[in-house]
């Protein structure tokens, strides 16, 4: 049995302490776990942003499916904590990219996102997908949030709200588990694809690795607290490193 716990994600906003259990259970539950190893010296790191400590806990693992399902914990003083999660399929394995981000600050969430983005050549979810998430229905959530400009990779079933209360972020959280029991439960049973179809898969991620980023607000926050150079390792061989094929 895997264990997610961490004395960071227990000063964490509830919902991201919650979504973080939720998450690796799901996965413990239908997947085969083994540790995924990362870059030396960036499982936990500290850091001051604007004077304040800004703490980061990944923990990876991989899968015959998975070359990498990536969790990170943050903690910027006590006025922002986020959530961040990427499960990267092997490029033989023709399956979307489950991404799910949280952001929480003093008056509560301001942006909670799920979706599984589509890394084949019509970018569009395999009809498995689209039966089983349409069968979920509409959420009702009283506030949906804009995509930002580089979104062209998320699908129709993409979810990006600011919760209105406690009962919409149980909701969020119930959502994000559907998506990602349904992702699990396609991966195990899908097959690997031909050579040349792999190579399609290849480029949807490449796609949705350098479209994420794309993303400035997270780039500033690392550049601010750990400088440009650190940054951009950071960002290209943790959040979004590419697939080697």
């Amino acid at each position: 049995m895997v264990n997610s716990s961490s004395d960071l994600k227990h000063t964490l906003h509830p919902l991201i302490n919650q979504l973080a259990d939720t998450i690796v259970q799901t996965w413990d539950n239908h997947l085969s776990l083994s540790p995924y190893q990362l870059p030396e010296g960036l499982g936990y790191v500290e850091g001051k942003l604007e004077g304040e400590r800004l703490t980061i806990k990944n923990s990876c693992y991989k899968t015959l499916q998975f070359r990498k399902m990536h969790l990170e914990l943050a903690k910027v003083g006590k006025n922002l904590d986020i959530l961040h999660c990427v499960m990267f399929p092997k490029t033989h394995y023709p399956l979307p990219m489950f991404g799910c981000d949280i952001v929480a600050g003093k008056a509560g969430i301001s942006a909670a996102i799920v979706d599984l983005s589509p890394t084949n050549e019509d970018k569009i979810l395999s009809e498995n997908y689209q039966q089983l998430l349409s069968s979920l229905g509409e959420p009702a959530f009283r506030e949906n949030r804009d995509l930002p400009g580089w979104g062209d990779i998320f699908s129709p079933y993409c979810l990006f709200i600011r919760p209105a209360d406690k009962e919409e972020e149980i909701l969020f959280l119930n959502r994000v588990k559907d998506f990602l029991t349904i992702h699990c439960q396609i991966a195990v049973e899908s097959h690997p694809v031909s050579e040349i179809e792999k190579l399609v898969y290849f480029e949807g991620q490449k796609n949705y690795c350098l479209q994420q980023q794309q993303n400035d607000k997270t780039r500033r926050v690392l550049e601010k607290a750990f400088g440009v150079e650190w940054a951009e390792n950071y960002l290209h061989s943790v959040l979004f490193d590419l697939p080697v094929i």
